[in-house]
């Protein structure tokens, strides 16, 4: 299956860089490359531009580099991780970024290709990985935690409110026989459901997979730790502009955002900050940027998104 993803808020996220044609730009989540395309065609390598794409999913990567051939001479596509963007770029010899990108969440590709296992739409074995490589997988979560660590990531990671009773019917199942496919583990959530409550909302089973899905990919917990990290990444004037796909990493990124722009920890009634801590720039988006009606109604998966940017600041 040929590597597709439609890039949200793509103008608006490239818009958000302010790109500079001779500047180094890094895509953390690098996909089918549709983001880093529109960035490349603003960039020129006889000025010294470079861009840096990061991507766990090994068809990402060979897709993006496909994909941007035409911008080779700047383009270095890295198969890892995004938490690993200080030590690649030090062995890279690059030492700060003009813009960083951040395009989270699961792609159209990896939903759609049945055997990943991401959807609950297409029977599959249970995996969720986006890195291959990943020696654990949704397998090995549905069917190797206790009921309490499995409430608690549905309860946390999905925000279901019937975490309590998926975390006992599944592990009531498994103790039959492993849970092994994607439509085992959609109808033990559908069962564990009310039958009115599955009436509004969307897919009973949509949660749950969400959940599942963060904690085989540790995406909350890389993202909380990097982000800070990239901040520091930045030059002076350099941009952050971070796409999330649901509260909680939405959350993080708010959090962080203001936390570097507003650092100090002194009680408010001191008259003058003495805990040291400086700003490290400013928020540009004091609400976050949100699809129009017309990109929602074209990529209806795009309806969740919001866009939030930080610029580094000069005296930091």
């Amino acid at each position: 299956m040929e590597f597709s993803h439609v890039s949200v808020l793509l103008k608006e996220t490239v818009d958000s860089l302010n790109i500079k044609e001779d500047g180094t730009y890094i895509d953390c989540t690098i996909g089918g490359g549709g983001h880093s395309f529109q960035i490349a065609k603003l960039l020129r390598p006889e000025k010294g531009a470079k861009l840096i794409g990061f991507d766990q999913d090994a068809a990402a990567v060979a897709a993006a580099t496909d994909r941007l051939k035409q911008f080779s001479r700047l383009l270095t596509v890295v198969h890892s991780n995004f938490s690993e963007i200080g030590q690649v770029l030090s062995d890279l010899g690059i030492d700060k970024a003009d813009g960083i990108l951040l395009d989270l969440g699961v792609s159209s590709y990896q939903l759609d290709e049945a055997g990943r296992g991401f959807s609950y739409m297409d029977d599959a074995p249970l995996d969720m990985r986006m890195d291959r490589r990943n020696p654990v997988s949704a397998y090995d979560i549905v069917n190797g935690y206790s009921e309490e660590e499995l409430f608690r990531i549905i309860r946390d990671y999905g925000e279901d409110r019937f975490a309590r009773n998926i975390a006992k019917n599944i592990v009531r199942k498994r103790e039959a026989s492993p849970v092994r496919t994607t439509f085992e583990l959609r109808d033990i959530v559908e069962a564990s459901i009310p039958a009115k409550v599955k009436k509004t909302g969307g897919h009973p089973a949509k949660r749950t997979f969400q959940a599942v899905r963060i904690e085989v990919n540790q995406e909350l917990s890389v993202l909380s730790d990097t982000l800070d990290t990239m901040i520091e990444l930045l030059k002076s004037g350099g941009r952050i502009s971070v796409i999330t796909f649901h509260s909680l990493e939405d959350r993080i990124v708010k959090q962080t955002f203001k936390r570097n722009e507003s650092p100090c920890i002194c009680p408010p009634d001191f008259p003058v900050c003495v805990c040291g801590r400086v700003s490290k720039g400013r928020v540009i988006t004091k609400k976050p940027i949100v699809p129009s009606g017309d990109e929602t109604e074209r990529n209806p998966r795009s309806k969740s998104a919001k866009l939030r940017v930080f610029e580094r600041g000069s005296d930091s």
